[in-house]
């Protein structure tokens, strides 16, 4: 399957999605099955041939035959009593910067793009009344404006386009494009993704050397392209689906994921590469870090000899994430590929080693319940001038993090990222430190998962010592097995794993790190993480090469190509966080510079209210008209608000008279998809969700960041400033749930966070309230 042709079926719905599939079906068994109806259209040129075939009596497909025949790629769909006259007349043709075969509708171009300034005209110029004093006969005819208008694209001349990867049979009726209406007709005809991908960025006043560098470099050929080899045009990853034949079939008719078909060229490079060590990816929301990682786990498992261990481990922060994360590698390659892998939480593999080394664990506390324990600290020494939220981090992200197993090392350690502290004051954090290791102590016992992910760390470099100390001795003894050795240490000791990957690496401790370095010897492909710093909201930055993991250089890439989210919604997203500085998890900075989507939607919209109960009231208002009206499902939606006492808030206006909307809140084990009722949740719930519409609520000044943060501002400017940034992190994660609509609001005065302008042009929530309201935009773009 194609990539085009698969867009085709998208359009077209199941019906012709199932014709399809049964037809790839039928072909594939028996090529000469003269029920398939296959007829030689034309010659593609060089060692290509392209026919015609019927799916069913009301489908139709066009096929690219390569090979001698022996392969064939299914390129477009069309459906109708004309499908056969609209694939003659498709273009194919080979791009000379990707080397993929790409097809393009140019009559559907002349009909619907080229000719359609000229009817606007047309119609312009028959309704327009003549002047009062002239008759029929001495009117002048009306004057043509088109040749007046300037090409959208008329400051890049051919060789400049071509350079950058735009279809050349497209450059003729690009040059007549000269209105954005026209535009946007030209990008809903099904284009080639880089076409569409440069054109878009072009229009938006993107540089063409930065959308050489950001866009035409990742789709370009490994090799020097041959438009006229179409066979190895059409073995190149660009031109087909990425994945098991059965699970293309099955995703025929379905609204499937296009991430479990197609990877982007430079995901593929990625997923499927040989590093020397260990390997970056790094990118904003929705670039497919997550789908990059999961194609790479497949790629690892399919060279692994056969065995029935698990020796790949695809890690990531927390279990709801890890619950999804196996869903989704279960699609890609079903229960064969899940036996190969094992899939965990961070924490819970820590749990996991400690209990394995039958060590006491203790019960683990929540943040909460942690947070009472320092509280009670503090009471019990009477050093009531620290906070414990400082104290907890300080644990953590120095002590822990930095392996200060005495008062001289805690005194010496490092603090980059930290605010500062005098000698005096780190001896009052130690010994508050020891008395809250004390209490947890006190039977019955109890313990942090920041302190089970130490012991794990320490019970795993332990173990790899032992590990590396036994490989060495081998390896002096000529490689022979030490069969006697080996089982004299109760185990057969080799690295827990070969290969590990990780998702959401951001939010990972220093002690994760540590661990999961010792699960993994050193070498070639040990570990691929990927995440994003921008989407940091757990812990504090972890410097990975200070943890042995080797990411600099060509080890590190970074994603720019937004696939969930539209283009309106990623520019507002995006300026949420602007001005902050963010680390590339390693010692160097992140930017999202050149972070972009190619999907088109609506404006964000923004309300203002007077006080909370009329911004719920507005919110359930909205909510109850999109379901209405709009037919968006409840569990298409969710409400995200800036901490858990709004969540209940929230839940009960919604609930109740006059709106008795359908209502679930999102807790730490997530809600089934089968419930079609509106999420709610905080804005740490939303971590790797998406929903087709986000009400992004509480958004005011002294809520987001919450107000608690300004006693930081004189005092202590460097925590302040970490606080705004975790703050800034939090909203942008939210935001960038949303898929096609994002909804932000607010009582009281906006946050800094919003657009200077936020609370002048926002709607205001009493008139929605009131019997005549107002449309509130839910299909057409927003004012504010």
């Amino acid at each position: 399957m194609g990539r085009q042709a698969h867009g085709d079926l998208e359009r077209r719905g199941g019906a012709a999605a199932d014709a399809v599939g049964d037809f790839v079906h039928r072909l594939r068994a028996d090529r000469t099955n003269r029920a398939l109806r296959l007829s030689f259209l034309r010659a593609a040129g060089g060692n290509g041939d392209l026919y015609l075939a019927h799916a069913d009596t009301h489908c139709m497909v066009l096929l690219l035959s390569t090979d001698a025949g022996d392969e064939m790629r299914v390129l477009a769909v069309r459906d109708g009593a004309r499908a056969r006259d609209e694939l003659a007349r498709l273009t194919v043709e080979i791009n000379p910067v990707s080397g993929a075969v790409e097809v393009i509708d140019q009559s559907e171009v002349s009909t619907n793009v080229v000719a359609l300034l000229d009817r606007a005209e047309d119609n312009a110029a028959d309704e327009a009344p003549a002047p009062p004093d002239a008759t029929v006969s001495d009117a002048a005819p009306p004057a043509r404006t088109g040749g007046l208008r300037t090409p959208l694209f008329g400051q890049y001349d051919d060789r400049t386009l071509l350079d950058l990867g735009v279809l050349p049979s497209l450059l003729p009726a690009l040059r007549q494009v000269t209105t954005d209406e026209q535009f946007e007709k030209l990008l809903f005809l099904n284009l080639p993704e880089l076409t569409r991908d440069v054109l878009l960025a072009l229009r938006d006043h993107v540089a063409a050397k930065d959308v050489q560098r950001h866009i035409t470099d990742k789709w370009r050929a490994d090799e020097d392209v041959n438009t006229s080899d179409w066979a190895q045009a059409a073995r190149r990853a660009v031109s087909q689906a990425e994945t098991d034949d059965d699970a293309v079939l099955g995703a025929l008719g379905k609204s499937f994921d296009a991430w479990r078909l197609f990877l982007h060229p430079e995901q593929q490079r990625l997923a499927r590469g040989d590093f020397k060590g260990s390997a970056k990816v790094t990118g904003g929301p929705g670039t497919g870090k997550t789908v990059v990682a999961l194609h790479r786990v497949r790629h690892l498992v399919d060279r692994l000899p056969p065995g029935h261990s698990c020796p790949v481990l695809l890690a990531t922060y927390n279990t709801n994430l890890a619950l999804d994360l196996t869903d989704r590698l279960k699609q890609l390659g079903g229960d064969e590929l899940l036996r190969r892998v094992d899939v965990k939480s961070v924490d819970a593999l820590a749990r996991e080693v400690v209990q394995e080394a039958c060590l006491e664990l203790g019960r683990p506390l929540d943040d909460e319940a942690a947070m009472n324990v320092w509280h009670t600290v503090l009471a019990e020494t009477g050093l009531l001038g620290y906070d414990a939220e400082f104290l907890d981090a300080e644990l953590k992200h120095v002590i822990l993090a930095g392996s200060c197993g005495s008062w001289d090392a805690y005194r010496r350690v490092g603090r980059s990222g930290r605010p500062r502290i005098s000698t005096a004051q780190r001896h009052d954090v130690w010994q508050l430190v020891q008395a809250y290791k004390d209490h947890l102590d006190v039977p019955p016992r109890q313990t942090t998962y920041a302190l089970i992910a130490d012991q794990a760390a320490a019970l795993e470099r332990r173990r790899m010592a032992r590990v590396e100390e036994q490989a060495g001795y081998k390896d002096e003894q000529g490689g022979r097995d030490l069969i006697h050795r080996e089982a004299g240490s109760g185990m057969w000791l080799r690295p827990r794993y070969q290969h590990i990957v990780v998702d959401e690496a951001q939010d990972l401790s220093a002690s994760h790190w540590r661990m999961l370095r010792a699960m993994v010897r050193k070498g070639p492909n040990d570990i691929f993480l990927v995440g994003d710093a921008h989407q940091r909201i757990y812990g504090s930055r972890v410097v990975l090469g200070h943890q042995g993991i080797e990411i600099r250089g060509r080890a590190s890439r970074r994603l720019t190509l937004n696939y969930r989210t539209t283009r309106e919604i990623v520019g507002s997203a995006n300026r949420l966080i602007a001005g902050a500085s963010f680390d590339d998890l390693d010692a160097g900075t992140d930017t999202l510079d050149g972070y972009r989507s190619v999907l088109t939607g609506l404006a964000p919209q923004f309300w203002r209210a007077p006080d909370r109960h009329s911004e719920m009231c507005a919110v359930a208002t909205l909510i109850k008209e999109r379901h209405d009206s709009h037919g968006t499902p409840y569990s298409a939606m969710a409400v995200s608000v800036p901490e858990g006492r709004s969540a209940q808030e929230f839940a009960n206006v919604l609930a109740r008279e006059p709106y008795f909307l359908p209502v679930v809140e999102l807790g730490k084990d997530g809600v089934s998809s089968d419930v079609d009722a509106v999420r709610i949740g905080t804005m740490h719930r939303f971590k790797g969700l998406e929903f087709q519409r986000v009400f992004l609520t509480s958004v005011g000044e002294g809520q987001v960041p919450h107000q608690r943060i300004e006693r930081y501002c004189r005092d202590n400017p460097t925590r302040y400033r970490q606080e705004e940034q975790r703050a800034r992190s939090l909203v942008f994660v939210a935001a960038t749930r949303a898929r096609d609509e994002l909804i932000v609001t607010w009582s009281g005065r906006a946050s800094r966070f919003l657009p200077p302008d936020a609370d002048e042009t926002a709607y205001h929530a009493t008139d929605l309230l009131r019997q005549d309201e107002p449309p509130s935009g839910a299909s057409g773009s927003a004012a504010a």
